[in-house]
């Protein structure tokens, strides 16, 4: 039997733990060979080895997307390895919280440069790929997923700059999608709520102990939960599109 994503090629951003690592072992599951991008090699070298002893293919490509040379030159490795490009998945992310009035502004300049200016320079150089996998491709259809947050739903205290970063990616995967649709590529938004991965513990003690005062009584998500979501937008038939989706834990509902 036919895996769903079986000769495609997909790119996961933010691959070297939590919902990213999980969406790439999702996706090479499927059938899609899978080039994860982050910094860590060393971790993205562990995840190859993972699918690849499972039977799948994947590419580990270290590179800093906040960096449009290295985000563009991770695109470029990736469809030159596998010759094409289905899928991509912006999950490179970074949440830093903190009051407005005494956070130090160079934590607002790195959520920016790695939620906001990450996913626009993977994704534009993304595109012309993806609308030739649509075109010519079996599927005859290619997807964006980015991931953001409930965070880009709604805002709190100390979230003012990482919801600002999520909204935006809201809005512009709205208008990306509207682009889009007519060439067959799919741009959809996945917002977790709390899953339990790494994305917390940049923060200082104060704020991690709000967190756990605020989300420790309750079972978060798992990353492989989003991975779900992601892989459950991405193998509609394809004449069906997701342009939202939004997973949070019950006790979060």
């Amino acid at each position: 039997m036919t895996s769903p994503l079986t000769a495609t090629a997909a790119l996961v951003t933010g691959a070297s733990s939590g919902i990213g690592r999980a969406t790439a072992l999702e996706l090479a599951r499927l059938g899609s060979s899978v080039a994860v991008v982050a910094r860590r090699l060393d971790r993205l070298d562990t995840l190859v080895a993972e699918i690849t002893d499972a039977g799948g293919t994947a590419l580990a490509i270290s590179a800093d997307v906040s960096e449009r040379d290295q985000a563009e030159q991770a695109v470029s490795t990736a469809v030159e390895h596998f010759g094409r490009l289905d899928i991509l998945v912006n999950n490179a992310g970074l949440m830093l919280l903190g009051r407005v009035c005494d956070v130090d502004v160079d934590e607002w300049d790195q959520m920016i440069a790695i939620n906001q200016k990450g996913l626009l320079y993977t994704t534009h150089a993304a595109v012309p790929h993806l609308l030739d996998a649509a075109k010519d491709g079996p599927r005859q259809v290619a997807d964006i997923v980015n991931i953001s947050s409930l965070a880009g739903r709604t805002t709190f205290p100390t979230s003012g700059v990482y919801s600002m970063t999520k909204f935006g990616v809201n809005g512009f995967s709205e208008a990306l999608r509207q682009e889009l649709a007519p060439d067959h590529v799919r741009v959809g938004v996945l917002e977790p709520g709390k899953v339990d991965t790494e994305l917390d513990s940049h923060n200082n003690a104060e704020i991690l102990a709000d967190i756990e005062k605020n989300f420790g009584g309750f079972t978060m998500l798992d990353p492989h939960d989003i991975a779900d979501g992601v892989a459950y937008m991405v193998t509609r038939p394809a004449h069906a599109a997701i342009g939202e989706l939004w997973v949070m834990p019950t006790a979060q509902a």
